[in-house]
């Protein structure tokens, strides 16, 4: 990198330094006696339902490769962040800077490859594979120096999407060696928990339905660690598909109100039309992440 590179790379760092300060500073004000009485009134519980909503926006504006959309859909998640600092920086947990610093400790303990460590010592990453290797080794010694869980599976929230939660289970009691071989078994497991599922409908009993319906699920969701497909991002797909075959049947038809009228027989020669539609664009790379915790 040459000079003026570096100097408008630090000129670009500084104003956007200067601009979350006025954000930070902004929140602090609306919290303020005077300020904003609806955001006077927010706390922890209160707002991290409004995080999950940003959050899953985030995603739509990514999927739908919408960047000017991702832009706003980024602040609204950025704000999320400020609430939660001030609010904690009012109650004397810690402030924004303390978040900060704690992320970039992180980043430089996490990236030896990159940073110089405080002893010196440096690290080489031939590829993503090494660097994910490193990561998790890193991972291990950092949980050495903090209070001893009483179980392997304490730091997956229970606060996570349950289909997030279950994935994170799954890899967690893996590394015990408490999984399937391989993928082949849990095909088996679906067809027995389906049959379990369908003995629990025919007695009628409702709180087992519920609960053979999540072991069918819990399962599916090993399914998809197992095939390395994030499955929120796999209903995602579908479910974009879904709306856009819904559409066509609705144009096809000539509206809602048409759909309405139609045998059942009538419907599903629509369906199959609409399948014919062109696809809504979709990210192949969300389908295919595996995920690590």
């Amino acid at each position: 990198m040459d000079s003026t590179s570096q100097i408008e790379g630090e000129q670009d760092q500084a104003a956007a330094a200067a601009s979350l300060q006025r954000a930070a500073a902004i929140m602090a004000r609306l919290r303020a006696p005077g300020g904003c009485p609806w955001d006077r009134e927010q706390t922890f519980d209160t707002i991290k339902r409004h995080t999950l909503e940003e959050t899953y926006e985030v995603f739509d504006a990514i999927e739908r490769r919408a960047w000017p959309d991702l832009k706003d859909e980024l602040g609204d998640l950025l704000l999320q962040v400020l609430f939660y600092a001030q609010m904690a920086s009012e109650a004397g947990y810690f402030d924004l800077r303390d978040v900060a610093e704690n992320l970039n400790a992180k980043l430089i303990r996490r990236h030896p490859h990159v940073f110089p460590q405080p002893d010196g010592s440096t690290t080489l990453a031939a590829d993503a594979s090494a660097v994910l290797r490193k990561w998790e080794q890193i991972k291990v010694e950092e949980k050495k120096s903090k209070p001893a869980a009483s179980s392997l599976l304490d730091d997956v929230p229970r606060t996570m999407p349950a289909t997030l939660e279950a994935s994170k289970l799954g890899s967690k009691a893996a590394k015990v060696g408490f999984d399937w071989p391989s993928a082949d078994g849990l095909f088996d497991k679906l067809a027995e928990e389906t049959a379990e599922l369908r003995a629990e409908i025919a007695r009628a009993d409702t709180d087992k339905i519920e609960a053979e319906f999540g072991d069918l699920l819990f399962t599916m969701m090993n399914l998809a660690r197992h095939l390395h497909v994030d499955a929120e991002s796999a209903l995602r797909r579908t479910n974009a598909t879904f709306r856009a075959r819904f559409a066509a049947m609705e144009r096809i038809s000539g509206g809602a109100s048409q759909l309405k009228a139609m045998s059942a027989e009538g419907l599903e020669r629509l369906w199959s039309a609409a399948k014919l539609e062109p696809q809504p664009a979709t990210n192949p790379e969300a389908t295919s992440a595996e995920i690590h915790d």
